[in-house]
């Protein structure tokens, strides 16, 4: 039965699912209450509101994490008090999702109480301003990429991320195994989530229930961690080739000299794709692995079709000059 193949992309998150998530990775601490937990963040990006703190809200990023930093906090403190709460009270009357104070620095109580009182959670980051709005971006980015679920086997062969598909009962979980022989490293089985990177590149994990595992009829869930090693699984890998196992019954019109490369549009970018025919008695995890090597000559340039071609070409010519 096949996965679910309809590419999803979020048109939000959460404060909170953001906090969750990256607490840890951008060392963020909340300050006061979590009531705006609930918040969407609705771009994926980070603003500094030195503009929007001295009164000027036209082109305001409201929709984005709002970042203090030092510049931020000193114009805040050389106002008056009284004009300073006035120009944060301004600044949380918006739909901002949340703030972050950078740099370590510690808010005013008064103002994370403005904040608060307004629906607006408050963090701290021990991070450099500029390190935070980086790293902040690329999680946002990784949050609000599309994403799709789709039926196979994700494996790193020699450093190519291969995605091993094929009908039930073609020996998919076989054939990885054989990879994992040869010193292959699981990603994932069975369900693979598949992750657009800022439209360029796809990236494959495992969901959290299946990771490490595979499933082998007859044998039933495997943890492939502990059989082969912590070396034998990979958390993450580029989707690079797709790997199609057919039955040989369905093979007749494969490519035999495979001078044209396939591909298949996979969340809109074209994945380079080769039908394997599986058989009783053929090395398919040794045909799966000549695959991915043959795709990593093609990237440098060399295609053995090509050169084949190139070859009968100059024998026709030589034979006719006799």
């Amino acid at each position: 039965m096949s996965m679910p193949t309809k590419v999803k992309r979020p048109s939000s998150i959460t404060v909170g699912d953001f906090f969750t998530k990256n607490e840890k990775a951008l060392k963020l601490r909340l300050v006061g209450s979590d009531v705006g937990f609930t918040r969407k963040i609705w771009e994926p990006s980070v603003n500094r509101p030195g503009l929007a703190l001295s009164g000027f809200f036209t082109y305001f990023a409201y929709k984005r994490i709002q970042t203090i930093g030092n510049s931020e906090l000193s114009f805040l403190e050389g106002l008056e008090p009284k004009v300073r709460a006035g120009r944060f009270s301004q600044l949380c009357s918006w739909e901002i999702p949340c703030i972050v104070v950078a740099r370590g620095h510690r808010l005013p109580e008064e103002m994370v109480a403005i904040a608060n009182e307004a629906g607006i959670s408050v963090f701290h980051t021990s991070m450099v301003t500029m390190k935070f709005l980086n790293a902040a971006t690329i999680k946002l980015e990784t949050a609000f990429a599309a994403t799709m679920t789709v039926h196979g086997c994700m494996v790193d062969v020699q450093g190519i991320g291969v995605l091993v598909q094929g009908s039930s009962g073609s020996g998919k979980s076989e054939s990885v195994i054989g990879l994992l022989q040869r010193g292959a490293s699981l990603v994932a089985d069975d369900a693979v989530k598949l992750r657009l990177i800022e439209d360029r590149e796809i990236n494959a994990t495992a969901p959290e229930m299946t990771r490490d595992m595979i499933e082998i009829r007859g044998l039933g869930i495997l943890n492939v961690a502990a059989l082969f090693g912590v070396g034998s699984v990979r958390l993450s890998k580029r989707l690079d080739l797709i790997v199609n196992l057919v039955h040989v019954a369905e093979a007749e019109n494969l490519e035999r000299v495979g001078a044209e490369q396939l591909t298949v549009d996979m969340m809109g970018l074209s994945i380079p794709k080769v039908d394997i025919p599986v058989a009783p008695g053929r090395d398919v995890a040794g045909l799966i692995e000549l695959a991915a090597l043959n795709y990593k000559l093609r990237s440098f340039g060399y295609n053995s079709a090509v050169q084949f071609d190139q070859r009968l070409l100059k024998k026709m010519a030589d034979d006719q000059l006799g």
